[in-house]
């Protein structure tokens, strides 16, 4: 039975390639021996999940992607577009066929009250392989601001914001884009808060920088974030890129239990 409800399914080219170009950095995408990724609700254009694949396969050339929908139409649309390595089933959160090592969901989890997540989570995370993760977020229209969590069988282990450093004023736009279970955490009292008021804090203090480009400047960002005590993920060549990842604990809101 398939199981969600159909989304806007609006998408647009390169809108998502920040998230693709940290899904092909995983470290199971190079050592698990069925490297199969899911893309769930992929809206009403295939041309978000033939771009994951066009990025995948450079990496690992045996890569099979399926993309996912909850509505007909937009799986006969899609399927027309199929090639080896890309296919196209009706689906939702249940995620049928074998467990997969990687499954995006974008901009699906939005529609739903919070309250409605963490089931969700579960559900998708239930169809990993046992090395697998879920990378579930959100971004704006044209991709310059974005946001996800990675979660595994165990429950969600990080988050990550990348934002498009050029024309940034504050990282705290980023509010406006976090995952649906931290969007409405945005509130004096939880961590996302705290977390969204020192990216701006730093970005501020370190604006001398700018004269050496942006990314120098959020570089300094990370290290004081990093030297501040947040559990700062990553190498600085992830950093250049504009993103920041951070143990998902030191976000989570109050209270939040996976099991």
């Amino acid at each position: 039975m398939v199981e969600g409800r159909v989304t806007r399914g609006t998408t647009g080219t390169n809108r998502l390639r920040r998230v693709d170009r940290w899904i092909a950095s995983l470290p199971a995408l190079r050592t698990v021996a069925d490297p199969l990724v899911v893309d769930l609700g992929y809206g009403a254009s295939a041309t978000t999940t033939l771009e994951l694949y066009d990025r995948l396969v450079r990496i690992r050339p045996d890569v099979e992607l399926v993309g996912v929908e909850i509505e007909p139409e937009r799986v006969r649309l899609a399927s027309e577009r199929a090639k080896p390595g890309v296919s196209f089933r009706l689906g939702g959160f249940e995620i049928p066929g074998r467990e997969a090592t990687i499954i995006r969901a974008f901009n699906v989890l939005r529609q739903y009250d919070e309250s409605e997540v963490l089931d969700n989570w579960k559900r998708m995370s239930a169809r990993l392989q046992p090395a697998g993760t879920l990378v579930e977020g959100t971004c704006n229209e044209i991709g310059r601001v974005c946001s996800w969590v990675a979660i595994t069988k165990n429950g969600p282990q990080s988050l990550t914001v990348s934002l498009r450093l050029p024309e940034l004023e504050r990282p705290s736009i980023v509010a406006e884009r976090l995952p649906k279970a931290l969007i409405h955490r945005n509130v004096e009292g939880e961590r996302v808060h705290d977390f969204v008021e020192a990216l701006d804090r730093h970005w501020q203090y370190n604006s001398g920088l700018g004269a050496f480009g942006p990314s120098q400047r959020w570089i300094a960002v990370a290290r004081a974030m990093k030297a501040d005590g947040w559990p700062v993920h990553g190498p600085q060549s992830r950093w250049k890129l504009g993103e920041l990842t951070v143990d998902w604990q030191a976000v989570a809101p109050i209270g939040f239990r996976w099991s």
